[in-house]
């Protein structure tokens, strides 16, 4: 079956917000990076921060999980300072290079390996000062508020929107998809036909099963 002749017409430009300490959020990503050679589509990255989504709520979670959002702080600060500085082109390559490091080599979220990613990809390696204050943190919450309006409160990292039916002005948006490992080639494509199909579905909010695995980063 030729995928191609039968998908739904993608959209120009998808925007992608994520958290970079996500696991899930990074197989998610490296399926869109997959979308984005398959089908006609340009993704734009933004950053957003499981710590601000979760800040008012942390008593609630799990210590390993309040752990996380401690650490959570200085690689979104570190990227929306990259952005700002240096153009939203970077957020992408700085992006797969600290995933690479903590999902991949499970690298410690510390400022070593901050600068190890900013080293790789051509960036100043005081960038890595912004993750130690909050001198970022309304340009930050700036682009979380932005992408959390589109679909709500109750979800996570990551986001992705797509310009609705009548205008790019009024986008369609949604949590995900979850997806372990990231589908690859034709599989990619076959998997983004199908969100695009439910996601610009008048009605569709939620399809979900509880995941039993662990990310597979294969």
């Amino acid at each position: 079956m030729n995928t191609a002749a039968t998908a739904p017409a993608s959209p120009g430009t998808v925007e992608f917000w994520f958290d970079p300490v996500c696991p899930w959020t990074w197989l998610t990503s490296r399926w869109m990076l997959e979308v984005a050679e398959v089908r006609s589509v340009r993704v734009s990255w933004n950053v957003m921060s499981l710590s601000v989504l979760n800040e008012n709520r942390m008593d609630e979670l799990p210590e390993r999980i309040r752990v996380l959002m401690g650490e959570a702080w200085a690689p979104v600060r570190v990227l929306t300072a990259a952005g700002l500085r240096h153009g939203p082109e970077v957020l992408e390559p700085l992006y797969t290079a600290l995933g690479t490091r903590y999902h991949l080599q499970q690298r410690p979220k510390d400022r070593a390996t901050l600068e190890a990613a900013l080293i790789e990809v051509g960036l100043p390696v005081d960038l890595a000062d912004a993750g130690d204050g909050d001198r970022y943190d309304e340009d930050l919450r700036a682009s979380h508020r932005r992408g959390i309006t589109l679909v709500g409160e109750d979800v996570g990292s990551p986001i992705i929107a797509i310009p609705g039916p009548d205008t790019a002005a009024n986008p369609v948006a949604f949590f995900g998809p979850v997806v372990s490992p990231a589908p690859k080639g034709e599989d990619a494509a076959r998997l983004w036909d199908g969100v695009l199909a439910a996601a610009t579905t008048p009605g569709f909010y939620e399809i979900k099963r509880t995941r039993a695995d662990s990310p597979d980063f294969r």
